[in-house]
C-alpha cells in the first residue's frame, strides 16, 4: 500500500512540474515568440500561454518603450569644427518575431545603427545648423535609424539630441559674433530713432510756419526752459545780433585804428597845438 502510495506521489509531482513548465502567463506589455522543435510557431501573448513540454521553447519579448543613451560621438561638421554630441533614442517593438529571428541583439543593434547615423546626419550639417536647427535634425535622424530599423520589427519613435559642446576658442568667436550682431542692431535702432525723429522735427517746422503765433510761444517755452523753471529767479532774454549790432555801433563812436600805436602829429607838435608859420 506504502508503494503503491509513494508511485501516485512520484505521478502527480511529475504532472504538477510538467503543467508548470507548459504554462505560461505573460503581462498585457508582453509577447511570447514559440519555437516548436526549432521551428517559428508565431506570437501568443498576452495572458495564458500553453506549451507542449519538451517540444515547444518561448520567447518573451517587451513591447514597451525602451530609452537608449547614444554615446557621446566626435562629429565634424560641414564647416570643419569638431563638436562633441550627446543624444538619446526611443525605441519599441512593433512585431516580436522580427525582433527574435531578424536580429541577434534587438537593443544593442539599434544603438550601434544610433551612433553611426548620428555621425553621419551631423557630418553633413554646419555648426549654426547643429545649435539652431536641432528640430530638423531629430526629424531625420529619427527617420533614418527608423527606416534601418524596420526590417528588425522596431520602431524607432523618437531620437533626441541632448547636448552639443564645442571647442572653448569656437566659443569665444561665437560670443564676439554675437557682440558684434548686438552692436549692429543697436546702431540700426539709433539711426531708425534719429530719422524718426527729424521726420517729426519736420513737420514741427511746417506747423510753426504755417502759424508764426506758435513760434511766439515755443520761444517763450524755451525761455522758461533756460530760467530753471518756477524756483528760479532769473530770467534770461536771448536776443539776435542784427538787433543789438546798429546800438552798439551807434554809441561806439568811430572804429579804432587797425594798429595800437598813437599817431603822430606833423613837426613833434602836441595833441591841440598847430605848427607855427615860418
Amino acid at each position: 500500500m506504502a508503494e503503491i502510495f509513494t508511485a501516485l506521489f512520484i505521478l502527480f509531482l511529475f504532472v504538477a512540474v510538467l503543467a508548470g513548465s507548459s504554462v505560461r502567463v505573460l503581462r498585457e506589455y508582453e509577447r511570447a515568440v514559440v519555437f516548436r522543435l526549432g521551428r517559428l510557431v508565431g506570437e501568443k501573448g498576452p495572458g495564458l500561454v500553453l506549451l507542449i513540454p519538451g517540444v515547444d521553447r518561448m520567447v518573451r519579448v517587451s513591447l514597451r518603450t525602451r530609452t537608449v543613451g547614444i554615446q557621446p560621438q566626435d562629429v565634424i561638421t560641414r564647416d570643419n569644427v569638431t563638436a562633441r554630441v550627446d543624444a538619446v533614442a526611443y525605441f519599441r517593438v512593433v512585431d516580436a518575431n522580427s525582433a527574435v529571428v531578424s536580429v541577434e541583439d534587438a537593443q544593442k543593434a539599434t544603438l550601434q545603427i544610433a551612433q553611426t547615423t548620428l555621425r553621419s546626419v551631423l557630418g553633413k550639417a554646419d555648426l549654426d545648423s547643429l545649435l539652431s536647427e536641432r528640430e530638423r535634425l531629430n526629424e531625420d535622424l529619427q527617420q533614418i535609424i527608423d527606416e534601418q530599423t524596420e526590417p528588425w520589427g522596431i520602431k524607432a519613435t523618437t531620437v533626441e539630441i541632448k547636448d552639443v559642446s564645442i571647442p572653448a576658442a569656437m566659443q569665444r568667436a561665437m560670443s564676439r559674433q554675437a557682440e558684434a550682431e548686438r552692436e549692429r542692431r543697436a546702431r540700426i535702432i539709433n539711426a531708425e530713432a534719429e530719422y524718426q525723429a527729424a521726420a517729426k522735427l519736420a513737420d514741427a517746422a511746417a506747423v510753426i510756419n504755417a502759424a508764426p503765433a506758435a513760434l511766439q510761444l515755443r520761444y517763450l517755452q524755451t525761455l522758461r526752459e533756460i530760467g530753471g523753471g518756477e524756483q528760479n529767479s532769473t530770467i534770461v532774454f536771448p536776443l539776435p545780433i542784427d538787433l543789438v549790432k546798429p546800438l552798439l555801433e551807434a554809441t561806439g563812436g568811430t572804429k579804432p585804428a587797425a594798429s595800437g600805436a598813437p599817431e603822430q602829429l606833423p613837426n613833434g607838435a602836441a595833441h591841440g597845438e598847430l605848427p607855427k608859420p615860418q
